[in-house]
């Protein structure tokens, strides 16, 4: 016995090491049985992060976890992920173990955790499943039958919590499964094995960029019948759900060399109406717990036929209701007088026969019905629509009659009479003479509030008038925060605004009373994570945006435009709004007691919104202009002491900040201003009442501006003054220089200044001079301006003024004594030839005189530009 014993410890003590031990002394066969499969038939990048092998685990079974195992596509899918999951768990005999590289393995089992299936065809029909060599020669394994070395042993499979996408560039097809969890437990019977699944997921399905189906849930419980040698897989005890909607279905699909046969049907088990609310995603159909329904719903239908590169199988599905109703227990209304006839069929196997007809569509809310019928055929390639809808429809009552979550409540009177026939592809190429539509539409009392507008849109009524070929707007009132509207015109592409992702594109007249911009623009500003969001507030990172769906003309008559803090009066023109830019021609205006006129354009199609304009402004009041505008507080801010008339031109372009006002310092132009009759006070101005206090001979408070004429230039932010001329009581001035908007100044004046303005400190200099000469001689005073407009710096070039003036009475002299000495020479010629002989000695006299005359000049002029200013009054001498 105690020998018996000792085996049977030494056995188990084996058995124990062999367990412990053969997953290291296997997982190396493994993890080459991967990398051979890896190397012999897959063009692609397939790794995995470690590779387990254990005993313990699905004992007695072998247990092999692959994690982080991914399939990455190499061109024309360079670094698309093709496959990934995070976990694969493998259970398998141990003999499977002992297999060498080449060999196959069977496994009984296999769990795939949080998988990421994506299969992509691109526009040239290249798929990045196909990523076996091109050398591989693929031979078929037999089922196993007597003498064959094929064994189906899979017993169980899973996938947990993983995502499927097939997405068709060619047919523009996109297929999105979510939060899929599969499982199937196989058995054989006979040459057949038996599969029950059980599946659901989340579904989302877009074909031409229309949405079908958006995370509508399914279900599936199905027993399938796998006939593996003849290919033929056939569904037998089978139950679905797509939302809640119930269908059994049943029939096979068998695979052949070149083609697929396909036969299937299926049906709603039972006709009650909850079927049909049942289809609505959950989301907006809400629980249908104690919904009251009558009538019935069913859908039932037939797909049969062979599928291949031309054909598709033949199908006819019915959709049908006949005089339903529900309601909902916790709404005051419900719907009634429900008829639904619909059909999709394909009668010739061939993709483009496919159509959907529309029999009959009804229903009715209270007293307001609305019928639809038609049809929507060649879905895949160039749909053509061919629908009639008429009917009163009151918004409101959608809301009391359906559980609908919507940012607002719906409101207004939809009344439409409309019959419309077009094809997909004359929309999309705005061949609009192939559009064929007929009728009237027409709403009212309609308010509408969004994100995507700044106030809440009031519109009183709206007529509508379908022409073979446009859209005509009759008659149009709305109102939106203070702005009112009367607008006509043509819509030249509704359904292609509606069903083709087009700009809304036309030609309308506008009447307005009160027009504020602000009541049009939308402000978008990013979030955190880059995305843009659209906001009405006022964030100081917000930018108004001109709506980039609009390609339309208007033009308009407003009696008040409300622009910032500008009111323009009268105004009128066109507005050419496209691709998020407003085109301006030749819009006019009054405005600041003047006129205005400007054409150009205003973009906000970049970050930063620009504009290129030219402005024209007449006789506009200087006071109210600089109050209101800071382009002419920045272009001339001397305007602040001026009170009068101004008329400017100017041609500008630059950048626009959030609230679409020019940013000063971006500006690039030129302009031509006149100041055509102004005023000027110096109290209101530190750069004129400095300048006024160091001229002793002007008073610049009586001064009357007239017709005086300017040219400036801008660029970055530094105005550029040409030099120009005018005069001021009997003084001729020239000026020029440039400053900035940050109110630097550099500007050089020279004022040409009468002598006898200096007073009495050259009285005695000009005493000297004969009448005439004293009015007509004059003197240039250089006056160099610096620092700011508010704390200016002033240079009076009092030495040049004084070298100038003491030159001219020079030159006077010299001209008197070069006179007088010819004279003199005259007279001694005479007397030489026999007058009366003179004393020389008057001739050095009069030298003497002309030099102490020089030297008295200018000191007697330096020294009235430095003494101290007297009374204005009583130093000025005037004629």
């Amino acid at each position: 016995m105690k020998k018996a014993l000792k085996v049977l410890g030494i056995l188990i003590l084996l058995l124990i090491i062999a367990v412990i031990s053969i997953p290291f002394l296997f997982k190396g066969t493994i993890q080459d049985k991967v990398r051979y499969l890896v190397n012999e038939h897959v063009n692609a990048k397939v790794d995995f992060a470690s590779l387990d092998l254990s005993l313990i685990r699905s004992f007695p079974q072998a247990s092999v976890v692959i994690d982080e195992f991914s399939i990455i596509n190499y061109a024309p899918f360079e670094g698309d992920t093709l496959a990934y999951s995070k976990r694969i768990a493998l259970d398998m005999s141990i003999n499977e173990l002992f297999k060498d590289a080449s060999e196959s393995i069977s496994v009984q089992k296999i769990i795939i955790d949080e998988a990421l299936i994506a299969i992509k065809t691109d526009s040239l029909g290249n798929s990045n499943v196909d990523i076996t060599k091109k050398d591989d020669t693929v031979e078929e394994t037999p089922i196993e039958e007597e003498g064959n070395s094929f064994t189906f042993a899979l017993d169980h499979y899973e996938i947990n919590e993983s995502k499927i996408l097939f997405k068709d560039d060619v047919s523009k097809t996109i297929l999105e499964m979510t939060g899929l969890n599969h499982s199937g437990d196989g058995s054989v019977s006979g040459s057949t094995i038996i599969l029950d699944t059980q599946t659901s997921s989340e579904a989302s399905f877009s074909l031409d960029n229309s949405k079908y189906l958006n995370k509508n849930k399914l279900k599936l419980d199905a027993q399938i019948e796998l006939d593996l040698k003849n290919q033929r897989y056939s569904f037998k005890e089978n139950k679905a759900e797509i939302n809640r909607l119930p269908l059994e279905f049943a029939g096979f699909v068998q695979l052949f060399e070149k083609y697929t046969e396909v036969d299937l049907s299926f049906k709603t088990p039972s006709s009650d109406f909850k079927n049909f609310l049942a289809v609505i995603p959950e989301t907006y159909a809400k629980n249908l717990d104690g919904v009251q329904t009558s009538g019935d719903f069913s859908i039932n239908g037939i797909i049969k036929g062979k599928s291949d590169d031309t054909y598709i199988p033949k199908m006819d599905i019915k959709i049908a209701s006949n005089n339903a109703s529900f309601k909902y227990p916790d709404l005051p209304k419900g719907v009634k007088n429900i008829n639904i006839d619909t059909q999709i069929i394909n009668e010739t196997g061939l993709v483009d026969d496919t159509y959907i007809k529309i029999g009959n569509l009804t229903f009715k809310i209270d007293q307001d019905s609305f019928a639809a019928r038609g049809s929507l055929r060649n879905l895949t390639k160039n749909m053509i629509v061919d629908m009639m809808l008429k009917g009163t429809l009151n918004l409101a009552n959608i809301n009391q009659a359906y559980p609908l979550q919507l940012e607002q409540e719906l409101n207004g009177i939809v009344k439409a009479d409309i019959k419309t026939k077009f094809d997909m592809q004359s929309l999309e190429k705005e061949q609009y003479q192939n559009i064929k539509s007929s009728g009237t539409a027409s709403i009212s009392q309609f308010t509408y509030a969004s994100p995507d507008v700044p106030n809440e849109i009031k519109i009183e009524n709206a007529n509508v008038s379908f022409n073979p070929e446009t859209i005509s707007l009759d008659k149009m009132e709305a109102t939106t925060g203070r702005s009112d509207l009367a607008a006509t015109g043509t819509i030249n592409n509704l359904m292609g605004f509606l069903f083709a992702e087009q700009d809304l594109k036309g030609n309308f007249d506008v009447n307005s009373k009160v027009f504020a911009v602000d009541d049009f623009m939308v402000n978008e500003q990013e979030s955190e994570e880059g995305e843009e969001v659209t906001s009405t507030k006022g964030n100081e990172d917000d930018t108004m945006r001109i709506p980039s769906f609009l390609d339309a003309t208007l033009n308009f008559d407003t009696q008040t435009v409300f622009y910032d803090n500008l009111e323009l009066k009268n105004t009128k023109g066109t507005v050419r709004i496209k691709d998020e830019t407003a085109y301006l021609d030749n819009i006019t205006s009054n405005i600041f007691d003047g006129g205005m006129a400007l054409n150009g354009n205003v973009s906000t199609k970049s970050k930063v919104p620009t504009f290129d304009m030219a402005l024209d402004l007449s006789k506009i009041d200087i006071v109210q202009s600089f109050n209101n505008l800071e382009l002419i507080k920045g272009l001339a801010p001397i305007a602040r002491a001026l009170t009068g008339d101004l008329t400017t031109k100017i041609n500008l372009n630059g950048s626009l900040n959030e609230n679409l006002i020019p940013i000063l310092t971006s500006l690039k132009g030129k302009a031509l201003a006149e100041i055509l009759n102004a005023q000027v006070s110096t109290t209101k101005t530190p750069f004129l009442s400095n300048l006024d206090n160091q001229l002793n001979f002007l008073e610049l408070d009586q001064l009357n501006l007239k017709d005086i004429k300017t040219k400036l230039s801008f660029d970055d932010g530094k105005i550029n003054v040409k030099p120009f001329e005018f005069d001021v009581e009997g003084i001729k001035i020239t000026a020029g220089g440039d400053h900035n908007f940050d109110q630097n100044i550099n500007y050089n004046i020279k004022l040409d200044i009468p002598a006898k303005y200096l007073g009495s400190e050259v009285g005695s200099l000009i005493s000297q001079l004969d009448a005439k000469e004293a009015d007509a001689m004059t003197v240039g005073l250089p006056i160099g301006i610096s620092g700011n407009f508010k704390n200016p710096k002033i240079n009076l070039n009092t030495g040049d003024a004084v070298k100038q003036l003491t030159q001219q009475i020079v030159d006077k002299q010299k001209q008197k004594v070069k006179g007088e000495l010819i004279g003199k020479g005259q007279e001694a010629l005479t007397n030489l030839l026999g007058g009366s002989k003179k004393s020389t000695d008057s001739s050095k006299t009069n030298a003497n005189n002309t030099k102490e005359t020089l030297e008295s000049t200018a000191k007697n002029i330096l020294g009235g530009f430095l003494k101290k200013k007297k009374k204005k009054d009583s130093t000025k001498t005037k004629n």
